[in-house]
């Protein structure tokens, strides 16, 4: 596969099967995000789970100490004092059905994430076939199913982020920006990594972390030491 100049530049900067701990492993990926705009760096954690098994699933949510580096657009799907909270948190979008038909009949994704109460899902299971595929579908393990939308309002505005296996038992998650510095990024990096931890299930056997990898959008991978748990 043909590379870019500057991915092959990143690449001589560090040795790639080695394992670095966690502040040298930031600094190289901050080192290698060469490009123009201010890259995303992410974390990439591979479990010893089958995401076949219910049993073995492992998602949940976290509130960053720094936020994300993203504003993220909102809309609420509710009624009444419920939506007033919402517009008042600082939702971007805020309605009931009259939303739920805008995406139905003119294709409007103009959000990241969808909020909404209880009462409402049965308006909101309308789309799902449209929502769910996108990954917009809301979710009370996500926390976007709620009475409380003012506080889910607040904690995507917050940095927020969803974390969840896909389908070859990898979670792939934002921790920032490369303009956050070493710092901030090592923070989110070490929040996260002990939040996939402690929701480690039950049923898991074995190794539980298998690797951890951290790369910006357009750099390499580096190899992250860590506990083998």
């Amino acid at each position: 596969m043909k590379v870019g100049k500057k991915y092959a530049e990143s690449v001589k900067l560090y040795e790639h099967a080695k394992q670095y701990e966690v502040a040298e492993a930031v600094k190289l990926v901050l080192d290698t995000a060469k490009a123009k705009f201010d890259e995303t760096i992410e974390l990439h954690v591979r479990l010893g789970v089958d995401p076949r098994q219910a049993d073995q699933q492992v998602r949940g949510v976290l509130v960053l100490p720094n936020g994300t580096g993203k504003t993220k657009r909102v809309l609420v799907i509710a009624k009444g004092e419920k939506a007033d909270q919402a517009l008042a948190a600082g939702a971007e979008y805020v309605g009931a059905e009259e939303m739920v038909q805008r995406i139905q009949k003119e294709n409007w994704f103009d959000f990241d994430v969808v909020i909404t109460t209880p009462d409402m899902m049965g308006v909101v299971g309308r789309i799902g076939r449209i929502l769910g595929p996108k990954g917009l579908m809301p979710n009370p393990k996500a926390g976007t199913v709620t009475p409380d939308v003012a506080r889910a309002v607040t904690e995507v505005k917050a940095g927020k982020v969803e974390y969840r296996l896909d389908k070859t038992a990898i979670i792939h998650c934002p921790i920032g920006k490369k303009s956050f510095g070493e710092q901030k990024i090592t923070e989110n990096l070490v929040a996260l990594l002990d939040a996939i931890i402690k929701a480690k299930p039950a049923a898991a056997k074995g190794q539980y972390l298998k690797s951890v990898t951290l790369s910006s959008t357009m750099g390499p991978g580096v190899k992250v030491a860590y506990v083998k748990i």
